[in-house]
C-alpha cells in the first residue's frame, strides 16, 4: 500500500493514509464509522488499489454487497491478484446469488489461491449450498485435509465451526458436539461462540448467582430496613428543599421581598393576637 501512495503527491498521500487508517482501526467497532472514512479515501485517490480494496471491506462490513463487489473488482482488475476472490464469492451469497458463488468455486482462480485463500472459498461455497438447503453437500464440502488435519492454523477454527454448524443443522447432533469441542480446543482468541453452542447441546444454562437470594436469608427484615432507609431519606429530602426556600436568594431591596423566617414570625403574631382578641 505504501508503494501505492507514493503515486500521490506528499499531502495527498498523507490525508489518504489517514482516512485508511481510520477505516481499519474501525472496520469491526464501527462499520459504518469505517465506511464514511472509506469514502473520503475514495473520492480522494479512486485510482489507487488498495483504496479500491479498503473501500470494498468497509462496504461488505456494512452488508453493501453490491458496492463492495463492485470496489473489489476494481480492485482486482488494477493489480491481477485473484487474492479478494472468495470475499467477491460471498458478496454474491450476501446479493442473494449463491449459484454465482458455486461458478466462481470451480473457476481456475481458485487454484491460484494461498492455502487460506482456498479454506476461504471453500467456506463461502458450503455456505452457498446452505442457502440453497443443500446442507448435506455443505458437510460434504467442507470435508477436507484442512478440516481432517491436527494442526491448528489461523482458519482451523472457522473450518471446524462451520462443518460442527452445517451437523447440527443436518440434525447430526452427537457429530456436531464432537466438532464444536474440537473447535473450542482451536480457538485461542474467542472468535467463535463455540462455547455457548457446546453448552445449548448439553442443555446448560447459566444462571446469575449474584441476583439468586440465599435460602437461609429472612428478607422481611432486610425489607423493613429498607422501608426505613426510605423513610429517612424522605425525610431529609423534605428537609432539603425547605433548607433550600429558606436560604434562596432574593434581592431585600425589592418592594416585595420577604423572606420566610419573617413571614412564619408574622403569622405567629396574628394568630396570638386572633387568640387575645377571642
Amino acid at each position: 500500500m505504501r508503494q501505492e501512495l507514493l503515486s500521490l503527491p506528499k499531502g495527498l498521500a498523507e490525508e489518504v493514509s489517514k482516512n485508511l487508517v481510520m477505516v481499519a482501526r474501525l472496520i469491526d467497532e464501527d462499520p459504518e464509522q469505517a465506511y464514511a472514512y472509506s469514502r473520503i479515501a475514495l473520492r480522494l485517490a479512486s485510482r489507487v488499489a488498495a483504496v479500491r480494496e479498503a473501500a470494498g471491506f468497509a462496504a461488505y462490513a456494512t452488508q453493501k454487497y453490491s458496492e463492495a463487489l463492485a470496489e473489489f473488482r476494481a480492485a482486482k482488475r488494477m493489480t491481477g491478484s485473484v487474492e479478494l476472490w472468495p470475499v467477491m464469492a460471498d458478496c454474491e451469497r450476501g446479493l442473494g446469488r449463491p449459484e454465482r458463488a458455486l461458478a466462481m468455486a470451480g473457476e481456475p482462480e481458485v487454484q491460484k489461491l494461498d492455502k487460506a485463500g482456498q479454506v476461504e472459498m471453500r467456506l463461502v461455497a458450503a455456505g452457498a449450498r446452505r442457502d440453497q438447503g443443500q446442507l448435506d453437500a455443505a458437510i460434504v464440502t467442507l470435508q477436507s485435509p484442512e478440516l481432517a488435519s491436527n494442526s491448528v492454523q489461523p482458519w482451523t477454527a472457522r473450518l471446524r465451526y462451520a462443518y460442527a454448524d452445517a451437523l447440527l443443522a443436518a440434525g447430526r447432533e452427537e457429530e456436531a458436539r464432537e466438532w464444536f469441542a474440537k473447535t473450542l480446543e482451536a480457538d485461542k482468541d474467542g472468535a467463535t461462540d463455540a462455547s455457548d453452542r457446546l453448552a445449548e447441546i448439553d442443555g446448560v444454562e447459566f444462571v446469575d448467582a449474584a441476583v439468586e437470594p440465599a435460602d437461609d436469608v429472612d428478607l422481611r427484615e432486610d425489607d423493613e430496613d429498607d422501608e426505613d432507609d426510605e423513610d429517612e431519606d424522605a425525610a431529609e429530602i423534605a428537609a432539603a428543599e425547605r433548607a433550600a426556600d429558606v436560604t434562596e436568594y432574593y434581592d431585600e431591596d425589592d418592594e416585595e421581598y420577604e423572606s420566610l423566617e419573617q413571614s412564619a414570625a408574622d403569622a405567629d403574631a396574628d394568630a396570638d393576637a386572633e387568640a387575645d382578641k377571642g
